[in-house]
């Protein structure tokens, strides 16, 4: 999709931008708790925070929200700035919540003078309790009324380390009736013990998220805050400390949906689960709908990108059928991936009447329709190996591949005739004996022949042994349920196959390939001698 997107937020900025209320130009972010890899939903939001600011001149930054130190580390920091980088995106500047910490902290006094925040002394449930329900107001804490000298008091002595985890809070003086719950003296400071990957031991307090993530946008300007829909009835928290703090600029906070997509899950809670229970191999394994998932599976920038932009953003939640991604990543990979051979069932056939002394070297395109991919060189011999799907000893009516006494034409090559079938003592077949017809190669047949069908195959002497992992959908159902996650998942998502490929794939400096006949592969990042399966040549990703 190469013009340019629009919709209901590119409309807001651009009408910003005419009634010239951005004095500092458009200003997004993107920011993500270090607490896990970016999945393809995150990709929806980098494309459309780093794709506004492009599209008008304007600036992104990258901003970790590092306010929970018991669930982040450097490592996801390090994943997810290699991944924006990926995905094609440069940020303007690196920054963490916890670089304005002090800010923060001195907002909160702030408040805390205004009469505007307290010190609650009440544990986890009895805040629970006494928060109300959807139709029943809340009950206001019996420490709403305490004064702003014992508040300032005990806030700074949370900082200090004098307390327990959990003894103390500090909330917001909101309204304990109002039917946003987001509303109800919110907690905004709690006090936690753990080292800090940036600050190390310097806060034994945190802020929360609605607290810290609105007083950021501000003081980066943020032009506007693009924000996933589960943040609308937070937006009336978000506006409230900014209307009540000392800074001036206010940034709107916009909401779009988020993207859901079939046969896999988007939860950060359960896609831990899948890693540390071990039902995938890590956060990169090609069944996972991370981004580094998707990247080691085959899966490109730009299929990405144009996946995201076919989505569009909207204020609807719907998910998304798999085969649009599908589809995005099939037509990158059908005008950039090479073409080659690679057998993933192999079964051997001889030509009995070839010499083993004089093998042939024939030349095939790597694209048949994109000439500056160039061409390699096949090597064919007395010993082949084709695709056991491709041969059948009672074919079905119309058959066009191989069978007893009936010839096909190999690919790049020459005209063969199956003349006899071996067998093993188990009875199962292991070797195809045929004749080649030496002058109907390719490009200077003059047999006369005419095979109904055209098949694949590979040089059993100079194939390369390898082991293709054939990924399916991770889960059964498309839309899989948290609490029936094992019984949803599919046993059969990855299959191992023992395959052989044609050496100059092996000897090429690219990754990602089409396999003739088979769908489009990409050799494993990991591991040598290894193809992941990115996706078929029609459905099935």
């Amino acid at each position: 999709m190469d013009s340019p997107p629009t919709d209901f937020i590119r409309q807001r900025i651009q009408s910003d931008i005419d009634d010239q209320r951005l004095s500092q130009g458009v200003i997004t972010r993107f920011p993500p708790e270090p607490n896990g890899y970016l999945h393809i939903g995150h990709a929806k939001s980098i494309c459309l925070n780093f794709g506004v600011a492009e599209q008008f001149d304007g600036k992104t930054f990258l901003r970790f929200d590092d306010t929970n130190p018991l669930k982040e580390s450097d490592e996801f920091v390090e994943a997810i700035q290699a991944d924006v980088a990926w995905l094609g995106f440069a940020w303007t500047e690196v920054t963490h919540a916890s670089d304005y910490f002090e800010q923060i902290y001195g907002y909160a006094v702030d408040l805390i003078k205004a009469g505007k925040a307290f010190v609650c002394s009440l544990d986890a449930e009895a805040m629970r309790t006494t928060r109300g329900t959807l139709t029943e107001p809340g009950q206001d804490s019996p420490y709403r009324q305490r004064t702003i000298d014992e508040n300032l008091d005990l806030f700074q002595r949370m900082r200090s380390g004098e307390f327990a985890e959990g003894e103390h809070v500090l909330r917001l003086r909101i309204d304990m009736a109002s039917p946003n719950i987001n509303l109800r003296d919110p907690v905004i400071y709690r006090i936690r013990y753990a080292t800090h990957q940036r600050t190390g031991d310097d806060w034994c307090i945190y802020p929360m998220y609605d607290f810290t993530h609105c007083i950021c946008d501000a003081l980066e300007s943020i032009s506007h805050s693009l924000c996933t829909l589960e943040f609308e009835d937070h937006r009336p928290l978000y506006d409230w400390v900014l209307d009540n703090i000392s800074l001036k600029y206010h940034p709107p906070q916009i909401e779009f949906s988020r993207l859901g997509l079939e046969y896999t899950v988007m939860s950060k809670r359960i896609l831990n689960r899948l890693v540390d229970e071990q039902l995938v191999d890590g956060w990169d394994d090609p069944r996972m709908p991370t981004v580094a998932g998707l990247r080691r599976r085959g899966v490109a920038p730009a299929a990405i990108r144009d996946f995201c932009a076919r989505i569009g953003v909207t204020k609807q939640d719907n998910t998304v059928e798999m085969n649009l991604l599908e589809f995005c990543v099939r037509k990158d990979m059908e005008s950039t991936a090479p073409r080659g051979m690679g057998v993933l069932e192999p079964l051997k056939v001889v030509l009995t009447n070839f010499s083993e002394n004089q093998p042939i070297e024939l030349i095939g395109p790597w694209h048949a329709q994109n000439e500056a991919l160039g061409q390699r060189t096949l090597p064919f011999g007395k010993e082949l190996f084709i695709e056991r799907s491709d041969f059948e000893l009672e074919p079905p009516k119309k058959y066009k591949r191989l069978s007893p006494g009936e010839m096909v034409r190999l690919r790049y090559a020459f005209i063969i005739r199956c003349d006899e079938v071996i067998y093993d003592n188990n009875g199962q077949i292991t070797q195809l004996n045929c004749t080649y017809f030496e002058d109907s190669r390719s490009g200077q047949d003059t047999s006369g022949l005419k095979p109904k069908g055209v098949i694949h195959w590979v040089d059993a002497a100079a194939g390369v042994a390898v082991q293709v992992r054939d990924y399916q959908r991770l889960f059964r159902v498309p839309n899989p349920a948290s609490d029936t996650l094992l019984e949803d998942i599919n046993p059969d998502s990855v299959v191992l196959l023992d395959a052989v490929v044609e050496p100059a794939i092996m000897a090429s400096g690219t990754e990602r390939f089409q396999f003739e006949r088979q769908g489009y592969f990409c050799k494993d990042s990991k591991e040598a001698a290894v193809f992941n399966k990115t996706v078929s040549l029609r459905e099935g990703f």
